[in-house]
């Protein structure tokens, strides 16, 4: 009887307390300002023009509750929280039921998020998991229900939400979907829009209609159980004819919103906002976007790609002179992915790693014409024996110099290299162009470590502005609502490479992709030769999963990676996507530019040489070629004409 009395006086104390919380709660709440639903994180986004291309959480043209079309109310409400006007912003019964539910099933099978939640979740433009965005959700889930009417709870949510394909709020889905305003939908209409927002990757019906079918048949089940239609009208809805109209006004390019992601990353990054500041200030930013190159590799990536396969692509091309990222692709149709491989991804770069080994190595004495012997070759190392291969098992059997090895891509003599270069001068060398994360060990001059592709464009970048490192960013700057400087990107170039050892290697890397070179093998760029108009640095690089191009001309670089995100082997033909997609994106964007080159720097000198052995040529060489190297390291030794057969 004691304990029982006991339990009773701790059960009210805990009403009593839980009171006391929720009422202190409540008032600070209503004393405290009042969200501004249409300005909550209402960023502006600018291209390098100050035009701008993107609003808020989408373009967002904000229509009134009583304008939308009662099915589609009526369908959300059904669906994602059939107790909204009977709630004070969480369900509690639906919390526990999912709860048991998932305790059943061992797994995350029903979720318990009111409306009210999600659309505290949409507020904001970053979706992490940890429990303190949790509570803060929480937090302004009970701020909007204490400040706001459930209409105007529902007519944000409709405003906001996320309805696939770059699209967001109610009257830009209908328009885009439909082509009508979202006051003019019928019920199949209306049932297909309100089923999106679960899952837009999978329920938008351009992307996959048959899911988007099967889950507009649910959302009509929804309406008929609530009462909301009969099951009459829910069958004639169904097996309505709809037709998609899947355009946007402006702006129609599907990649254009990678580039927007990574801008709210690097937002974040910056840490130049004060603490929740976007609860009730609206932002400007100012990008490097520049809508011609973006529109470019776009195009060179739905030109190229086969929209059926599961292959996956990123890309980045940046200003070199500045470090301005002036476009990127963070893979080939954001409609059907979001997961943004620029800024979330690192995959093994092959042999595009291989410039960086041999800056390095003519930095410590090597010259164009250095030679190994390239053959089958094992290495022991000690407690192991290491042997590597050459692609596809080609091998001269011969020295041959630095200018073919790179050209070639070859293993043998990359590893060799580094090898003679000692511990960590590789590594240094990558360091120096903000590639700091990889570790030394012997299989690094073929690429097996794992780099970002904006890190090894940057470091491309490097070689290509003559040695100077800009640190690649897309924010210009940021402006407050009322127009106070929040941020202005003011980072300078540090010189960190050789200047003339920079112009030695950029020839050299015209060299992939030159007729003159074709011998036991040919150079590995050489397939997109018929399509370069300008003189380019590039250099290819592949492993069994991923396949890279990398490149530049004088005034940018522009990386670009293929594969898949399961790390599936590469099909043969899954190699030509990356090449192609480079050599498109930078001839289409310079086509009315002049072919522009670098300087030749005092300290260096031109020497025609037989490319294939590295020697003086001579009247009687088959193969000659100008290459470039630091005055008196110039080769000593004539070609002649056996050495060429």
């Amino acid at each position: 009887m004691k304990k029982r009395k006991f339990l009773l006086k701790i059960f009210v104390f805990l009403c009593f307390f839980i009171c006391i919380l929720f009422s202190g709660l409540y008032f600070f709440i209503k004393l405290s300002p009042k969200l501004d639903l249409k300005k909550t994180n209402n960023i502006i986004i600018y291209d390098k023009d100050d035009n701008i291309f993107f609003k808020g959480n989408g373009d967002k043209e904000w229509i009134s509750l009583k304008s939308i079309d009662k099915d589609l109310i009526n369908a959300t409400i059904a669906t994602e929280d059939k107790r909204f006007y009977g709630h004070n912003g969480f369900d509690y019964a639906r919390i526990i039921k999912s709860f048991f539910n998932n305790l059943v099933s061992g797994g995350i099978v029903e979720g318990a998020s009111t409306i009210t939640q999600q659309y505290a979740r949409n507020l904001y433009l970053t979706f992490d998991r940890t429990y303190k965005r949790k509570f803060k959700e929480a937090y302004l889930a009970l701020k909007m229900e204490i400040n706001y009417s459930k209409d105007e709870i529902l007519e944000g949510y409709l405003n906001t939400i996320n309805y696939g394909n770059g699209v967001f709020g109610i009257e830009n889905a209908s328009h885009y979907y439909f082509n009508k305003s979202a006051s003019n939908l019928s019920l199949a209409e209306a049932s297909m829009l309100a089923g999106i927002p679960k899952y837009p990757q999978e329920y938008s019906p351009i992307n996959n209609e048959a899911s988007a079918k099967k889950r507009q048949k649910q959302i009509l089940k929804n309406m008929v159980d609530v009462g909301y239609i009969s099951m009459e009208q829910a069958n004639k809805a169904y097996d309505e004819k709809l037709v998609y109209y899947g355009k946007k006004e402006t702006l129609n390019m599907s990649t254009l919103m990678y580039y927007k992601d990574a801008v709210i990353d690097e937002l974040y990054d910056l840490n130049v906002l004060p603490k929740d500041y976007l609860e009730s200030n609206n932002i400007k930013i100012y990008t490097n976007l520049d809508l011609k190159a973006q529109e470019e590799l776009e195009k060179a990536v739905i030109n190229n790609m086969n929209d059926d396969s599961d292959i996956q692509i990123s890309s980045v091309m940046i200003e070199n002179s500045t470090g301005k990222i002036i476009a990127l692709t963070g893979g080939k149709d954001y409609e059907k992915s979001q997961f943004n491989r620029v800024t979330s991804s690192k995959r093994q770069v092959g042999s595009t790693i291989k410039p960086f080994l041999y800056y390095a190595a003519l930095e410590n004495g090597f010259t164009p014409s250095s030679s190994f012997l390239s053959t089958n070759t094992s290495f022991n190392l000690g407690n192991e024996i290491y042997t590597p291969s050459n692609f596809a098992d080609i091998y001269p059997n011969r020295k041959i110099p630095m200018i073919l090895a790179l050209a070639y891509s070859d293993n043998i003599y990359a590893l060799k290299t580094n090898m003679f270069l000692g511990d960590n001068v590789f590594v240094d060398t990558l360091k120096k162009v903000g590639i700091d994360y990889v570790e030394n060990n012997v299989s690094l001059p073929l690429g097996t470590s794992e780099i970002g592709i904006k890190d090894l464009t940057s470091g491309y970048s490097v070689i290509a502005n003559e040695g100077t490192k800009n640190k690649p960013y897309l924010i210009r700057k940021v402006i407050s609502s009322n127009n106070n400087e929040l941020y202005t990107n003011k980072e300078e170039g540090k010189k960190v490479l050789n200047s003339d050892i920079t112009y030695i290697l950029s020839n050299l890397l015209t060299n992939c992709y030159d007729y003159r070179l074709v011998d036991y093998n040919e150079p590995t760029c050489l397939s997109i030769k018929p399509k370069l108009t300008k003189t380019y640095g590039v250099k290819s690089g592949s492993t069994d999963t991923d396949s890279l191009v990398i490149g530049f001309s004088k005034d940018y670089t522009l990386g670009v990676w293929a594969g898949y995100d399961d790390n599936r082997k590469l099909l043969p033909s899954d190699t030509k996507y990356a090449r192609n997609i480079w050599a498109d994106t930078l001839e289409n964007y310079l086509r009315d530019k002049e072919d522009e080159w670098y300087k030749k720097p005092e300290n260096v000198t031109a020497v025609l040489v037989n490319p294939l052995n590295g020697k003086i040529a001579t009247n009687a060489s088959k193969r000659k070629k100008f290459i470039y190297y630091i005055k008196g390291t110039e080769p000593k030794e004539k070609d002649n004409e056996k050495s060429t057969d």
